[in-house]
């Protein structure tokens, strides 16, 4: 019998993308906090979403260097398991509840891929780049402490869709404050046979479920984003109008499960 989480299934279940959970992750965010137009936001809402009239408009966009592993000391092998994502998350209603929905993410690495697509991440392959902080003191080391400067982009198929500056300014005193919604997916698989098509084989609305949510050393400050228009791409349909803040922090979570809020695949 083959084996293996996801495709492709093999005798050992060893060529598999991505291992079973349960999946922990580790990384570095550098993020800005703004305003877009909120008929944008709301045009990339799916059924059983809806915009929140009180914060409609308002957006993130992270960047985040990260490092995976199952349970089999993956991170030990870091051009498998360690990679870079960029994603946009989107304030929105699920049934009275604020969360935050994610139209459009970008990472650098094909486990990454099959994982986020598993989820309900939207996940499609780009170039990611953000600006890293050391402990050794120099002009490159990037200090996490007031007037540190840290960058980052998103490029995909040779065009630049996304770029951010921050500047930091104070520590946030309750990191977990910043992740202060749920983040609702899409679970979308089509079928290809004639007459079905569109008929999708999975058509789920659901929550991520993150055990053992850690943030720490967070700090806020400004921030900058620009999101140009490209060719084949919408992310720069929400363009900041207003920039709120720009923020960086470290990240860890797990993940087992997740929660299926609705499902209308028949």
């Amino acid at each position: 019998m083959l084996k293996g989480f996801t495709l492709p299934k093999s005798p050992f279940g060893q060529a598999a993308l991505t291992p079973p959970p349960p999946w922990h992750y580790s990384g570095d965010v550098i993020g800005v906090e703004f305003r877009t137009d909120p008929s944008a936001t709301a045009a990339t809402l799916p059924n059983g979403l809806s915009p929140d009239p009180k914060s409609n408009g308002h957006a993130v966009m992270m960047f985040v260097d990260w490092q995976f592993t199952a349970q089999d000391d993956e991170y030990l092998d870091p051009a498998r398991y360690r990679y870079r994502e960029a994603f946009v998350l989107l304030d929105a209603v699920y049934r009275n509840t604020p969360v935050m929905w994610c139209p459009y993410v970008f990472v650098d690495n094909d486990a990454a891929l099959a994982r986020g697509w598993t989820q309900g991440f939207p996940k499609k392959i780009g170039s990611i780049f953000q600006t890293r902080s050391y402990a050794a003191a120099s002009p490159a080391a990037a200090p996490i402490a007031p007037g540190g400067r840290f960058g980052a982009s998103l490029s995909a198929h040779g065009q630049r869709l996304a770029e951010a500056r921050i500047t930091l300014q104070k520590p946030v005193e309750d990191g977990l404050s910043l992740l202060s919604r749920p983040t609702v997916l899409l679970r979308y698989f089509p079928r290809l046979a004639a007459g079905y098509q569109d008929k999708p084989a999975v058509n789920e609305l659901t929550m991520a479920i993150t055990d053992n949510l850690t943030v720490a050393d967070a700090w806020i400050g400004d921030g900058e984003l620009n999101l140009p228009e490209v060719h084949g791409e919408e992310l720069h349909g929400l363009a900041p109008i207003a920039i709120e803040s720009g923020f960086r922090y470290s990240l860890s979570y797990s993940v087992t499960d997740l929660k299926i809020l609705e499902d209308h695949t028949s």
